[in-house]
């Protein structure tokens, strides 16, 4: 947290009284009173702080997805393919669910490209309306082996320190002061080699305050690296966390007429 500068905030102090002294009592309290707001207001914006630990970034992480237990949030995704050096761009909003006793659940609305992706804990769909098309699998086949880090990451990452080396990034803070991490599984997987995330500098505030991340999703975005070499960037936007997501917006009702791929 920025801490006030006290032989700044005295000199100041002493500089109004100066400039005062002529003045009526009155107008002298109106206007050290203003330059004092003022002066505490600027401060946050323009002291330095001290930046957070690793461990406290880290520890902000896991204690928000601890703590969540549902999130709905706008993103924007960016999709490098390596093979053709092609991008892929889509947008839409995601759905999270964690239910205490049960694998998460998750539902994916793309609004550009025109599809979805859900899962119920049980079965996953992957559904095309422009093709008239839907991929049903379960997540226990979709995630086996070594792709079950994948499902860590999309559905908690309430154990990072566990399955990952972390490290700070070349730059360890963002523009807008949010912890930027780079994490490599200690069980690589095709679908996921290395991972960045960038990490909300408020939810490791409230953590070196409190000791708990509430009411906050901790990843402003992500960056997930496969095997290929392909890159795929997740933005996040507008989350809005814990508030009582229904289990019925994570299931899907193959409308009529639609092809039933299954593997």
């Amino acid at each position: 947290m920025p801490r006030i500068c006290t032989d700044c905030l005295m000199n100041l102090i002493n500089r109004i009284s100066a400039l005062t002294k002529s003045l009526s009592a009155k107008k002298t309290h109106k206007i050290t009173s203003a330059v004092l707001m003022a002066f505490f207001f600027a401060l946050p914006l323009s002291a330095a702080s001290t930046p957070a630990s690793l461990k406290d970034v880290v520890s902000a992480l896991e204690k928000g997805y601890a703590g969540l237990q549902d999130v709905q949030a706008d993103f924007s995704q960016k999709t490098t393919i390596s093979a053709v050096n092609r991008e892929q761009k889509g947008s839409g909003e995601v759905l999270l669910k964690r239910p205490a006793s049960a694998t998460a659940m998750f539902r994916f609305n793309y609004a550009k490209p025109k599809q979805q992706i859900i899962s119920n804990g049980r079965q996953v769909w992957f559904y095309t309306p422009g093709n008239k098309q839907v991929l049903v699998n379960s997540v226990a086949s979709m995630f086996a082996g070594g792709n079950s880090i994948a499902l860590s990451y999309l559905t908690g990452l309430g154990h990072v320190s566990r399955d990952f080396e972390i490290t700070f990034a070349t730059e360890p803070q963002d523009k807008n002061g949010n912890y930027q991490l780079e994490l490599t599984p200690k069980k690589p997987s095709p679908v996921l080699v290395k991972l960045q995330l960038t990490v909300s500098s408020v939810a490791v505030e409230q953590m070196q305050a409190s000791g708990e991340v509430k009411n906050v999703f901790p990843v402003v975005s992500s960056v997930v690296h496969d095997a290929g070499g392909n890159r795929t960037r997740i933005d996040y936007s507008r989350a809005r966390v814990n508030k009582g997501l229904a289990d019925g917006k994570f299931n899907f009702k193959i409308p009529e007429g639609v092809e039933v791929i299954k593997p």
